[in-house]
């Protein structure tokens, strides 16, 4: 069955930069650095990676992450308790903006 998002794409992910090498050189140097041992573990890295995939909506994201967070020993329990966060936090923000709903309801009552 063909998807809009081919999974085999996602194999192909270093070769994106090929018409800018510099700057494809920058974003990866960049990109590893910010997945390195530091404050926080590589799984702990790894779990937020996969939260903002499924924040963001991006299928190559929870692939590679879902994967990611496996091979660094995270259990199914703690990426879904992830997913949850990131779901709390996207959800708590779309309420917020309802604020803006019920100032524009209150001045045009006045």
């Amino acid at each position: 069955m063909a998807t809009y998002y081919n999974p085999e794409d996602l194999g192909k992910f270093g070769t994106i930069a090929e018409a800018a090498p510099v700057l494809g050189e920058k974003f990866f140097d960049y990109y590893g650095a910010v997945f390195a041992e530091g404050e926080l573990s590589a799984k702990e890295k790894s779990l937020i990676a996969l939260a903002v995939a499924h924040t963001v909506q991006c299928p190559y994201c929870i692939d590679a992450y879902t994967h990611d967070c496996l091979d660094k020993g995270a259990s199914e329990a703690q990426m879904t308790e992830a997913i949850h966060v990131a779901v709390a936090i996207r959800g708590g923000a779309s309420l917020v903006h309802g604020m803006q709903m019920k100032n524009i309801v209150k001045q045009l009552e006045l």
